[in-house]
C-alpha cells in the first residue's frame, strides 16, 4: 500500500522507528529510500530484560514478584518495591550485577543528548556487560548505528504500538469479527475522538 504512494512523497520521510527484527529495516529502505532507520528503544531494551530474567531463573530467584520488580525501571519503583529489590539482589552477586547493568543501559537512553555521547556510552556498556549478558551483546553490536539514531530526535514507535494494542483490545472484546465492515466501523468510532 505504501509503495503505491508517489516516490516524491515517500522520499520526504526522514526517519522511521522500527523493531530490530530483520525484515523491518529492509522494507523501510525499499519504501522510504531516504529515511533514517531508528531502532525503537523499547525493542532495544526488551532483549536486555529477557536476559536479566534468564539470570534471575539461573540464580534460582523464585521469590514471588521478583520478576516484576527486577524488570521494572528503577526510577519507577515505590519505596516498598525498592526494599524488596534490595532483598532480591542480596540473593546473588550475579543477579545484582545484571540489574545494575540493566539500569545503566536504560539510563543511557535517558541521559545521552547526542549520537556521539550515546554511542560512546553504549560501547562502554558493551565492554562491561559480557560478564553477565551474552546474546543481547551481538544484537546491540549488529544494530548499533540504528540504535544510536534514537539520540538524534528521540523518535519511538510508541504511538503506533498504542494504536496496535487498542485494535487488539477491540478485537478481543468482540471475540473476533466475522464482518470486516463491522470491524472497520468499530475502529473508526474508536479512533475518531
Amino acid at each position: 500500500m505504501l509503495q503505491q504512494q508517489p516516490i516524491e512523497l515517500r522520499e520526504q520521510v526522514e526517519e522511521v522507528s522500527v523493531d530490530m527484527w530483520g525484515g523491518f529495516p529492509k522494507v523501510v529502505q525499499e519504501v522510504f529510500p531516504k529515511a533514517r532507520i531508528i531502532f525503537d528503544r523499547f525493542h532495544v531494551m526488551k532483549p536486555v530484560n529477557e536476559e536479566l530474567n534468564k539470570v534471575r531463573k539461573q540464580t534460582q530467584m523464585t521469590l514471588k514478584g521478583s520478576k516484576f520488580i527486577l524488570l521494572k525501571n528503577g526510577v519507577d519503583l515505590t519505596e516498598n518495591e525498592k526494599v524488596k529489590l534490595a532483598d532480591i539482589l542480596k540473593h546473588s552477586k550475579r543477579l545484582k550485577l545484571a540489574d545494575e547493568l540493566k539500569e545503566e543501559f536504560r539510563d543511557i537512553f535517558e541521559r545521552s543528548g547526542t549520537v556521539e555521547v550515546g554511542k560512546e556510552k553504549l560501547l562502554a556498556w558493551l565492554k562491561k556487560a559480557p560478564s553477565v549478558y551474552c546474546d543481547v551483546l551481538i544484537t546491540i553490536r549488529n544494530h548499533l548505528d540504528g540504535i544510536c539514531n534514537y539520540f538524534l530526535n528521540r523518535t519511538t514507535s510508541g504511538v503506533m504500538e498504542g494504536i496496535n494494542n487498542r485494535i487488539k483490545l477491540i478485537k478481543r472484546q468482540a471475540y473476533g469479527f466475522v464482518n470486516f465492515d463491522n470491524f472497520r466501523a468499530r475502529l473508526l468510532a474508536c479512533f475518531s475522538d
